[in-house]
Formats: C-alpha cells, sequence, structure tokens
C-alpha cells in the first residue's frame, strides 16, 4: 500500500493502531511506518498508535486521544474540572479515569494520566461531539465525586479553599440532585461524609 493509499483509508482517524491498519491491509509492514515517520508523514504517539503530522492539535483531539491511548477511559479529574471551568488554572497533564491499571504516557504530544477506579464506579461520563469527532468525558458532578474519591487528604474548609472553585462557574455547571444521586453509587461513608462538607462549604463561601 502506497502512503497516500494510507491516508485515504485513514482520513476519518484521529488516531490509529497497528490492528486497524491491518485490518485495511492485512499484508502490511510495520517498517513502513518507520519510513513515514522518517519523511514526516506520520508521529508515534505511544507504541503502536500514530496520527498524521498535519492533524491539527487541540484539547478536544487531545481528549479523543486520551481516550483511545488506553481504554476504557474517560476524561476526568484536574482536567474536567478545567473543562469547566471549575478550576481556574490549565493542568500539567490530560487526566483520565480508567478501570484498568493506572499509567502515565508522556508524548510529544503531551502527557496523559490514568487513575484507576473500581470497574462499578466506571460511569458518570458524557459523549461530547466536536466536529465530527466525539470523546468521552466526565459530567461535572462526577469529575469532582472521581477527584475526591481520589484525594481522600481532601476534609477541611482549608483543603477546600486550596482547590479555588469558580463559585459562578459551580452554581452554573453543577446539579445538586445528580451529584448526590452519583454519590449513591459510590456507597461510601467517608466520602459522602467529605462531600457534604464540601457543598455546606460552597454554600457558605
Amino acid at each position: 500500500m502506497k502512503y497516500l493509499e494510507f491516508k485515504e483509508a485513514l482520513q476519518d482517524f484521529t488516531i490509529f493502531s497497528i490492528n486497524e491498519i491491518k485490518k485495511i491491509d492485512s499484508r502490511f509492514h510495520r517498517r513502513r511506518l518507520n519510513n513515514w515517520q522518517d519523511k514526516g508523514y506520520i508521529r508515534k504517539v505511544i507504541k503502536g498508535h500514530y496520527i498524521f503530522s498535519d492533524l491539527v492539535i487541540n484539547e478536544d483531539i487531545l481528549f479523543e486521544i486520551a481516550n483511545k491511548i488506553h481504554r476504557p477511559s474517560y476524561v476526568s479529574f484536574e482536567m474536567a474540572l478545567s473543562y469547566y471551568h471549575l478550576i481556574p488554572e490549565s493542568t500539567y497533564a490530560i487526566t483520565s479515569v480508567s478501570s484498568r491499571r493506572p499509567c502515565t504516557y508522556e508524548t510529544t504530544l503531551a502527557a496523559f494520566l490514568y487513575r484507576k477506579i473500581k470497574p462499578a464506579l466506571f460511569f458518570g461520563y458524557e459523549l461530547v461531539e466536536s466536529k465530527g469527532k466525539r470523546f468521552k468525558i466526565a459530567s461535572p458532578e462526577k469529575a469532582i465525586l472521581d477527584y475526591f474519591y481520589i484525594n481522600p487528604h481532601l476534609n477541611s474548609p482549608s483543603d477546600f479553599n486550596s482547590l479555588r472553585i469558580d463559585l459562578s462557574s459551580f452554581e452554573e455547571w453543577i446539579s445538586e440532585e445528580k451529584m448526590y444521586y452519583f454519590l449513591k453509587k459510590f456507597s461510601q461513608k467517608k466520602l459522602s461524609k467529605r462531600i457534604h462538607l464540601f457543598w455546606n462549604y460552597l454554600k457558605n463561601a
């Protein structure tokens, strides 16, 4: 398969894997990928996953890549909180939830960090469409719960203050009913107590 045929066959893929290449050409030799990398046609993201070099990288593209290189996963924690403008600063890495092992990929595009949660807690994400592409990201309520779940030290007003939650964005995005509906699914008394303290803190802020 020549490069132009290859690109046409995979033009709808933001990121493509060796397995996906094999589906369109079972005889494909990965030596071609090395050759095309040397020529600057494609870029390796992580082992076995590639993008075309002319792909325009933005936040939505990075979220889609994050979903794909470590499955199953969805964007959450600091990155989702930043996405909804609930916290003021951008974050170091594209942070995601996964029901698989935790890991971090340092790439030329970004750092992709995955934290593990129990499979039963793998819910509460939304499928966002952007220019014909889609990515999974936690709802605002689930992003907060995920963050508190992996940060059990957050349990006092000073801890809550350090998050620098934007109150106007919080009121815009967060449904109290939805938050507590999700919280029940965690079935954790300590987490419930901390979330109640956090909610009361924000009401009195």
